[in-house]
């Protein structure tokens, strides 16, 4: 029998994963722009930002586990408090990043993938840059 603890997730460790993969997103971008690459390497843009976002998300819901506060029903609620909390600060923007996320599905007819992509170069990567530093101000407050 395995008696080995899960290590315990801690908001510090999620956001650790999360700012390692928004580094690995915006060298992802800027070599794809540098190389005039960006449309060949969309797929891997949006994967990665995929990523980030969940990691983004999954630091703000231990934040909030952290500090007491009841479980969230999804990614919009968890979205709207962390608005509240200053942790975003554009609620609308990333409200939008998971409308366009839940479109980029198999389950929705269209090519979503040029219009994902292109909302993670000219905005979506400014939001999650955004939440880092937000999130490193509160974590020294």
């Amino acid at each position: 029998m395995n008696n080995m603890k899960k290590p315990i997730i801690t908001c510090e460790n999620c956001f650790e994963k999360f700012q390692a993969t928004l580094e690995e997103l915006r060298e992802l971008i800027e070599n794809a722009k540098a190389k005039g690459t960006l449309e060949k390497l969309r797929p891997d843009i949006v994967t990665k930002f995929e990523e980030a976002h969940e990691l983004a998300m999954e630091t703000i819901q231990t934040y909030f586990k952290e500090q007491g506060r009841a479980p969230f029903t999804g990614p919009r609620d968890i979205t709207v408090e962390a608005f509240n909390e200053d942790l975003i600060d554009d609620g609308q923007g990333w409200l939008d990043i998971i409308i366009c996320r839940i479109k980029y599905t198999p389950m929705y007819p269209g090519d979503y993938l040029g219009s994902l992509a292109e909302g993670i170069v000219k905005k979506y990567l400014y939001l999650l840059q955004n939440f880092e530093r937000n999130f490193i101000k509160k974590l020294n407050a």
